[in-house]
């Protein structure tokens, strides 16, 4: 009876031997199955993609310095001119953005004319883009009218020359595409209300001098804005202008029959002629 016993006990005690590490495994946290699952971490916040905001000025400059896209579309939804059309393209910056051509209070309605400003841009931009912007389009004339922002520094620090370079190379590229140029002055500026204090007015007065005299040498109108718009400061009065820099319609009516004398002279004088000087 007694090593009945005391096999009885010897027994349980194996068993709970064996027991125990499955007891004692099933207690580890690590290996516990999930039973539900975990509650998500919310993710952190990032910025927005960058399609789906508004890009800044400096993101625009690193992805599309001459903002090619800007017109890619439009320009090839243009049909080629028909015969005997004189379309005529004007390249230039908000202050060409903004001239409106046909329409109510259009400059001039029922023209082939052809809007490519930009607002902001500079001269380096419009080089770059003048090819598909312009010279795709196969106008008869352009209308370059462009750097007051080349003085104003929007696209960085800019010299006279580099200005003058560039006018130069629009020109001459149009020229050799067989495109008649009328080269226009810079409007007057007294000062620039987003970048005070560069005294523009007599870097404006020195670049218009420079065009005027390099129209005359190749053969291009030269449109004169600048003399017909100036006040005593060689700014741009109010009367025509609510921030010295941008005309109001009663700018626009001043320069229109200014650029139309000069787009009828180029379609006169042909490609290469003696220069003319619109004032």
């Amino acid at each position: 009876m007694n090593r009945m016993i005391l096999r009885a006990i010897l027994a349980a005690f194996a068993f709970l031997g064996v027991l125990a590490p499955a007891t004692l495994t099933a207690q580890e946290p690590g290996n516990v199955p999930e039973t539900k699952a975990p509650v998500a971490t919310p993710p952190a916040p990032t910025a927005a993609p960058i399609a789906a905001r508004k890009m800044t000025h400096e993101e625009q400059l690193k992805t599309d310095f001459p903002l090619l896209a800007r017109f890619k579309e439009d320009d090839l939804a243009l049909p080629p001119p028909a015969v005997g059309e004189n379309r005529v393209v004007f390249m230039g910056d908000s202050i060409t953005e903004g001239w409106h051509f046909t329409g109510p209070g259009g400059s001039f309605p029922g023209n082939p004319y052809v809007n490519r400003g930009i607002s902001g841009q500079t001269t380096p931009q419009m080089v770059l883009r003048f090819r598909q912007d312009v010279i795709a389009l196969k106008p008869k004339v352009v209308v370059i009218l462009a750097g007051t922002n080349d003085i104003a520094g929007n696209t960085g620090p800019m010299t006279l020359e580099q200005t003058e370079d560039n006018l130069a190379s629009m020109a001459d590229l149009a020229a050799m595409n067989h495109i008649r140029v009328v080269l226009c002055s810079i409007l007057p500026a007294f000062d620039y209300s987003w970048k005070p204090g560069l005294t523009p007015a007599p870097k404006i007065v020195a670049l218009n001098t420079w065009a005027k005299a390099y129209a005359a040498e190749k053969g291009y109108v030269y449109v004169d804005f600048h003399s017909a718009m100036k006040d005593e400061r060689d700014g741009l009065p109010a009367a025509v202008s609510a921030d010295g820099v941008h005309p109001l319609p009663a700018g626009y009516a001043v320069m229109a029959p200014l650029v139309e004398a000069g787009i009828a002279k180029a379609l006169t004088a042909g490609v290469r002629d003696q220069g003319s000087e619109i004032r």
